[in-house]
C-alpha cells in the first residue's frame, strides 16, 4: 500500500438486519477474518435488506473494501477524535422543552 494509492478487495460477509422494538440496527461480519482500519470504506454488494417489524433478517453477501492510503489511514487517526466529540456534544433526556 503506497503513501497515496489505494487498494480493492472483495470478502464474504454476514449482513444482519434487526427490526424489533427492542433493537433497530445493521451489523456487517467479515467470514473470513477480514479486518477494517481507520480511513477504510466498505460497499455491501446487492440488493437492499428489509426486515418485517418484530423480525431479524441474516444474509451472506460479498463486500467490496477499498483501503485508505497511508496518508488517508494517517489523516483518519489524527482527526477521528475531533469527529467523535461532535457525537458528544449531544445529549437526550425524557424533559420536554419549553
Amino acid at each position: 500500500m503506497g503513501l497515496i494509492t489505494k487498494e480493492t478487495e472483495t470478502a464474504p460477509c454476514t449482513v444482519t438486519i434487526s427490526h424489533r422494538f427492542e433493537e433497530l440496527s445493521a451489523h456487517v461480519r467479515f467470514d473470513d477474518g477480514t479486518v477494517i482500519h481507520p480511513g477504510d470504506t466498505v460497499l455491501v454488494e446487492g440488493p437492499e435488506i428489509m426486515a418485517p417489524y418484530g423480525e431479524i433478517v441474516e444474509e451472506k453477501r460479498l463486500a467490496r473494501i477499498t483501503r485508505a492510503s497511508r496518508l488517508e489511514q494517517l489523516w483518519t487517526r489524527a482527526t477521528g477524535d475531533f469527529e467523535f466529540m461532535e457525537l458528544c456534544e449531544f445529549s437526550f433526556s425524557g424533559e420536554a422543552l419549553s
